[in-house]
């Protein structure tokens, strides 16, 4: 499982304890909520410079990995 941490942080003094991606002051919300308006990974990195592609991709594969072990050991 990878470090999630080493990807986004939560601190009360940035954006009040909100969960962005490391290093910025973008919550990771705004990626889901790209993708869920329909816009593709590349129109929120033009949207959000200090996020790096890397770090998008990755967030998104550790909510990908969450998913799946929490699907698998609910059967």
């Amino acid at each position: 499982m990878m470090d999630i941490s080493a990807i986004i942080d939560s601190s009360s003094g940035v954006l009040g304890g909100t969960t962005v991606f490391r290093g910025t002051r973008v919550p990771v919300k705004n990626l889901i909520d790209c993708l869920e308006a329909g816009e593709t990974i590349d129109q929120f990195l033009d949207e959000f410079p200090s996020v790096s592609r890397a770090q998008a991709v990755a967030a998104l594969e550790a909510a990908r990995e969450r998913l799946t072990v929490d699907a698998r050991t609910s059967r």
